[in-house]
């Protein structure tokens, strides 16, 4: 069972005072919460080894899906396969950062993998920097944790700059419009990059000027001149470029080709961020004690999670019985797409029978946990919990 240790502290007014008001919830229970999970450091460092080795066998499997040509399968957009197969063969297109999402680890449990969060992964600045600011704002050694989330993002930083050094140390930011908390986690990775030698900025994307020949620009305010910039980062996910901006997909393709921009998260994230991964790393490591079984059909012998390839946020998630019969479900815009199906495996829970999920962050080595605390189904309400290495 999930041990928890209530401070009395609430981080709320640290909240406040940075602008994060998005986390403190309005009619719904707070996003972010006065418990903290407590975790032994033999949990810790088995979540941290976890995400190392997990990490591994995604590369296995990211290369097991180019060789073989599985684009089609895992639903990738047939317009950016060729800026995968060139972001994937160049070592200088870094994954700057991922999250797992992980179950068990608590009580002796193996931790397994639910799915990798490989291009657009959120829950940067309450896993950085809120959860450090509560145990520090209740007394707590800050350094009782497993978070080194922000400057191991300094240093992937820097390793970018290094790899590409031809290029000029610039980088442009950018989220979609009218998501605040987009925009927030985008401003920690700024002042990240900042730190480690960039020239940074921010535009939304719909305020991004694309151009075959030139690269990536930014109009400057009260001028007809653009600044342009070697280095683009957009909370963009990368299938929705594919399938909705064909023409831009097609533009990003030349720029990288002809050594115009860098963009992070690389287009060969979207190997792993299509969950048809979770089959491929099934096929490859059957049995492996970090794996759920996952089909393309639902598991006749077992209950099974059935996911869209390309969800977000727990939406058309469903938990079926062995039949196939619909236990839970949660509505959402994707249920048009293909679908895998998971084993199911009970999350760890608290006394109050609040199911948690384990997020592990992931740049360049594990670096990070915090929890997220909601029903079977982790869908867009669900709490964000710190933790506490004791």
């Amino acid at each position: 069972m999930i041990q928890l240790k209530s401070l009395a502290n609430h981080p709320e007014k640290a909240l406040q005072n940075v602008g994060w008001d998005w986390m403190l919830g309005t009619d719904t229970a707070p996003y972010v919460v006065s418990d903290v999970v407590v975790v032994s450091e033999e949990q810790a460092i088995q979540y941290y080894e976890a995400a190392g080795t997990l990490y591994e066998m995604l590369i296995e499997a990211g290369q097991y899906a180019i060789d073989n040509q599985l684009f089609k399968e895992m639903g990738i957009p047939e317009n950016l396969v060729e800026l995968i197969q060139l972001s994937w063969q160049d070592d200088r297109h870094i994954h700057l950062y991922g999250r797992f999402d992980l179950a068990g680890g608590i009580d002796g449990e193996p931790v397994k993998l639910i799915e990798f969060n490989a291009d657009t992964a959120t829950c940067i600045p309450e896993t950085a920097v809120v959860q450090w600011a509560h145990l520090r704002m209740n007394g707590l050694d800050e350094s009782q944790q497993f978070n080194t989330l922000y400057e191991t993002l300094v240093n992937q930083f820097r390793y970018l700059k290094e790899a590409n050094n031809d290029l000029d140390a610039s980088i442009l930011f950018s989220t979609m419009r009218g998501y605040p908390e987009d925009d927030t986690n985008v401003a920690l990775l700024t002042e990240a990059a900042r730190e480690a030698g960039f020239d940074t900025d921010f535009a939304y994307v719909e305020e991004v000027e694309f151009s075959n020949g030139e690269g990536i620009f930014k109009m400057v305010p009260d001028s007809n001149d653009f600044l342009r910039f070697d280095f683009w980062f957009k909370l963009v996910p990368w299938e929705y470029i594919g399938n909705d901006e064909p023409e831009l997909a097609g533009m990003l393709t030349e720029i990288v080709k002809n050594r115009k921009a860098v963009i992070l998260n690389p287009a060969y994230t979207l190997l792993f961020q299509s969950k048809y991964i979770l089959k491929v790393l099934w096929d490859l490591y059957p049995y492996h004690p970090l794996l759920l079984q996952t089909e393309r059909y639902a598991l006749p012998h077992k209950k099974s999670v059935r996911k869209v390839l390309f969800g977000r946020e727990g939406a058309n998630v469903s938990i079926l019985e062995k039949g196939g019969e619909v236990l839970e479900t949660v509505e959402g815009e994707y249920d048009d797409q293909p679908k895998i199906y998971q084993e199911y495996l009970d999350f760890p829970t608290d006394g109050a029978g609040n199911s948690y999920q384990a997020g592990v962050f992931y740049a360049g080595e594990a670096c990070a946990l915090g929890f997220r605390r909601g029903g079977r189904i982790l869908d867009n309400k669900a709490q964000f919990v710190g933790h506490l290495v004791s």
